[in-house]
């Protein structure tokens, strides 16, 4: 591990952990998958829930190991993360599936309800599919920010049941919601505040057109926290009794420590809004298959560096791919 966190090495002005999040979203990088096979597919994972994949099978699908990627709070499956890290799984020999969370990336007409982070299950329905209809032995659940909650949460709920279940990786997780949303809220985050709020009130607009008369709009623009619209939308959408509930219930905090798959979380010390505090717990730290690594540097989900060894500068992604061929 402390070769590996050695190994990253940001630029000087990217130490400072607002540039290290926002500039490597802006620097250009071929994200086009132009050569990579590509399928779409609908996967059900409830009585009125459809997800949509992208999937990118090898050659030899049985064959070969399957990656699930799963995006971030208001990311999808185009975001440049996902198909960066796509593209290079792919060309390590894995299946890759680039999944939309519940109305992400255009499917809100396929879903009655919006996104939350304790929806773990619709990813144990997802790799169920794939283990007993596709016949796929070896899957990993990759996420990135909420997504890395759920597919830690998801690997903690299967446990040692699923055994096509290979493993878990998770860059900059959201474990537990309840002191993310408060420090998401804190001033000096306010540009990704605002942009969350944002983005979350235009989503459900677009579900309320779709959906008249399920949710009550007329206080929406009023609500100028993330936490106020959980509690007024999200918690009650999802079928927790309020927004205090839905965060605790919600963080894979609760089950990091029946886990029984090698795990990887990545993350940042100087994360704006994911506090390391909550990867330095013992059931974390000497959990015989979770592994943190944990740069004093990288933002949230930057990890942009200077590179070397034939390496891009996207190092999150590097490691994560490591991680995966090492336990092939």
């Amino acid at each position: 591990m402390i070769d590996i966190v050695l190994s990253f090495k940001p630029p000087l002005p990217l130490r400072n952990a607002h540039l290290m999040t926002i500039v490597p979203r802006y620097v250009l990088r071929d994200t086009s998958l132009a050569r990579l096979p590509q399928e779409s597919r609908l996967f059900s994972v409830g009585p009125d829930a459809q997800l949509q994949g992208f999937c990118h099978w090898q050659d030899e699908r049985k064959a070969s190991p399957t990656v699930i990627l799963v995006h971030g709070l208001e990311g999808c499956s185009e975001s440049r993360y996902m198909r960066g890290i796509a593209a290079k799984a792919y060309r390590a020999g894995f299946n890759v599936i680039r999944m939309n969370q519940r109305t992400c990336g255009g499917t809100e007409h396929l879903s009655s309800t919006l996104y939350n982070s304790g929806l773990s299950g619709d990813y144990r329905s997802i790799l169920t599919e794939l283990a007993h209809q596709d016949g796929l032995a070896h899957i990993w659940l990759v996420g990135y920010s909420m997504g890395g909650n759920l597919v830690l949460k998801a690997g903690g709920e299967i446990g040692r049941t699923e055994p096509a279940l290979a493993g878990v990786a998770a860059v900059c997780p959201n474990i537990n919601p309840t002191v993310c949303a408060r420090a998401l809220e804190e001033s000096r985050n306010f540009i990704y505040h605002r942009h969350f709020l944002a983005r979350l009130k235009s989503r459900l607009r677009r579900k309320a057109a779709l959906l008249p008369g399920k949710w009550e709009l007329s206080q929406l623009d009023r609500i100028a926290t993330i936490s106020e619209f959980d509690d007024r939308y999200t918690a009650h959408d999802g079928g927790y009794r309020d927004g205090a509930d839905y965060y605790d219930r919600a963080g894979a905090r609760h089950v990091l420590d029946v886990i029984a798959v090698p795990t990887l979380i990545i993350t940042a010390q100087d994360d704006p809004f994911i506090p390391y505090s909550m990867f330095t717990v013992p059931k974390i730290q000497r959990h015989p298959y979770i592994r943190v690594v944990a740069p004093c540097y990288g933002g949230h989900c930057g990890f942009f560096h200077r590179g070397g060894n034939g390496e891009d500068p996207y190092w999150a992604e590097n490691r994560i791919v490591d991680f995966l061929l090492e336990r092939l």
